[in-house]
């Protein structure tokens, strides 16, 4: 039972802290970032509030994988893990891929 427990707190507690940086994104007035040490200036982006939008829901879809890897393990514990491992493995080069494909979109030529 303690094993669920640190189960649900680490799916869980990654989850609302990926949906937190969506709700974040959505709700910055500036362009929200994506690399570690960086900042986008906004006069290279040509509509901040859709961009921050999209942003934002990325990181809310991201944040699905590890509800569903929490909620997988109340019936299978290998599929929970196979969950978690692909949010970890494929997950992040995914959100890599989402991010260039919205900043090229909104990026001033």
């Amino acid at each position: 039972m303690a094993a669920k427990i640190i189960w649900y707190t680490v799916s869980f507690g990654c989850a609302i802290l990926f949906f937190s940086i969506g709700v974040y994104a959505q709700r910055l007035k500036k362009p929200m970032w994506f690399w570690s040490g960086t900042e986008v200036d906004a006069s290279q982006i040509s509509d901040v509030k859709s961009y921050n939008h999209e942003n934002g829901i990325m990181w809310k879809l991201y944040s699905l994988w590890f509800v569903a890897s929490g909620l997988a393990e109340i019936w299978n514990s290998v599929l929970a893990l196979v969950l978690l491992v692909l949010s970890l493995t494929a997950g992040i080069p995914l959100l890599v891929y989402s991010y260039l494909k919205i900043e090229k979109k909104y990026k001033v030529q």
